[in-house]
Formats: C-alpha cells, sequence, structure tokens
C-alpha cells in the first residue's frame, strides 16, 4: 500500500472503519514490529489529531517508551504505576476521562486532559500497551476501546498477539 493516508472527517466510528483497511494494508508483508507499530501512531495521530499517540514496550520490570507521534514523553514506567503501568499490570484496556483524576497519574506533559491505555499480548502476556492521550476532558469511550483493541488485533500476524478475555 501507498504510504498515504486518506483522513476521514465523518463520526468517530466512520473514521476508524475507514482508518483500519489502511493499517491493516501499512502493516502487510512488514515484519519489522518497531516499524509497523510507528506506522500506526503515525496513523492514529493524523486521523484523528490527538495530543499524543504511542507505545510503550515491557522490558524486565518495566515499560520503556517506544514509537511515537507528540511531544517528548516519560521514558520508563513502572508496572502499577500511571494509567499505563496499571493497564500492563491489570492486562486490559483502561479508560480515563479525567486524568487529574487517576490515582498515581504520571504527568508526562500538563496538556494531557484524558487518556486511553490499551495492552498488546503475546502468548497470553502483555509486552507492551498503545498509550492515547487527548488535551481535552472524556475525550475516550468505548468506540475507542473496541476500535483501538482491533487494530492492537492487526499486529497479530507480524509478531503480536491480543489474548482474548474472558467475560
Amino acid at each position: 500500500m501507498a504510504e498515504d493516508l486518506l483522513i476521514n472527517k465523518g463520526t468517530k466510528e466512520e473514521q476508524y472503519l475507514s482508518l483500519l483497511p489502511q493499517i491493516k494494508g501499512l502493516l502487510e508483508g512488514e515484519t519489522d514490529e518497531i516499524a509497523n507499530l510507528a506506522n500506526i501512531a503515525a496513523a492514529l495521530k493524523e486521523q484523528f489529531g490527538w495530543f499524543w499517540v504511542g507505545f510503550y514496550l515491557v522490558k524486565g520490570d518495566e515499560l520503556v517508551l517506544g514509537p511515537f507521534q507528540g511531544p517528548v514523553a516519560c521514558t520508563r514506567i513502572r508496572m502499577g504505576r500511571g494509567v499505563c503501568g496499571t493497564s500492563w499490570k491489570e492486562a486490559k484496556t483502561l479508560i480515563v476521562p479525567d486524568v487529574e483524576k487517576f490515582p498515581g497519574h504520571i504527568a508526562c506533559s500538563s496538556l494531557s486532559k484524558s487518556e486511553i491505555v490499551v495492552p498488546i499480548f503475546r502468548n497470553g502476556t502483555v509486552i507492551g500497551v498503545l498509550d492515547v492521550d487527548a488535551d481535552q476532558l472524556n475525550q475516550f469511550d468505548t468506540t475507542d476501546q473496541r476500535f483501538l483493541e482491533e487494530i492492537m488485533n492487526l499486529l497479530a500476524p507480524v509478531g503480536f498477539t491480543r489474548r482474548v478475555q474472558e467475560g
């Protein structure tokens, strides 16, 4: 696929539905995980204009900053700390309408107001997280959760896998 992204200005769901096949096309045939994470971060940032979009990857007992789009960020996050560390520890997506009200929130930027963090799984273990910050309160909802989890599922053919959560 060409590296041109077609931006959809419809509803949030329409935007995701337009973006999904484009991300799938970017991933087709590319086996380098870092390249794929970089393209996903860029595509999400371009489509939605969020404040910060990026990945943290598990390295030992910490999350370490990976590919991202936006201002400089925290480099290392311990398990259970902040939204990213809590998502890692609990192995689930977290939606935070107001980061100031999240216990132990790590303020990499005072401009971040709301956040969603989606874990990435390999063989049932969290190996990283997608972290998205917005400069507005209440930016994320279950529509974002559903589609961002689906986008993380697209990583499975290139070495990442998402654990099917039992509910």
